[in-house]
């Protein structure tokens, strides 16, 4: 209670500085700093490709994937405090993530040339009896 007095009864000059000068505040304060630029440069490349649809949804898909995965890293190792941490621990957590999203992308690369082979062949399909011709609405 008495250090509560203390600090309202000090000018707000005197209590601010010690505080920045605190190298646990001054991280958090680049981690927040970082954030934010990365958080605006999203949302100003998100407003240029709605009002001018440059530059083109998938190089902009690739931008905010890797932008939201240098958020990530700053999150995970500042807040998590893994950057901290010895390096083999940091590998148990990094040799599985990009393993999944290896698996991640492989399974919707694998999908799409799977609907998009199937599409093409649809049309391709000989009959080998009259009663499995196929009738198409185009014919």
């Amino acid at each position: 209670m008495e250090n509560t007095q203390a600090l309202e009864m000090q000018p707000v000059e005197q209590t601010r500085a010690p505080r920045i000068k605190d190298p646990i505040v001054r991280s958090l304060l680049r981690v927040f700093w970082i954030l934010l630029i990365v958080t605006v440069v999203e949302i100003a490349l998100a407003f240029i490709h709605y009002s001018t649809q440059f530059p083109p949804r998938m190089i902009l898909n690739i931008i905010f994937i890797c932008l939201t995965v240098v958020k990530a890293f700053y999150i995970i190792g500042e807040f998590m405090h893994l950057r901290h941490e010895l390096k083999t621990l940091i590998w148990v957590f990094l040799i599985p993530l990009t393993l999944l999203l290896w698996a991640i992308t492989a399974f919707l690369w694998d999908g799409s040339s799977w609907k998009h082979m199937r599409e093409r062949d649809r049309s391709d399909i000989q009959a080998t009896v009259p009663w499995q011709t196929v009738k198409h609405e185009n014919d």
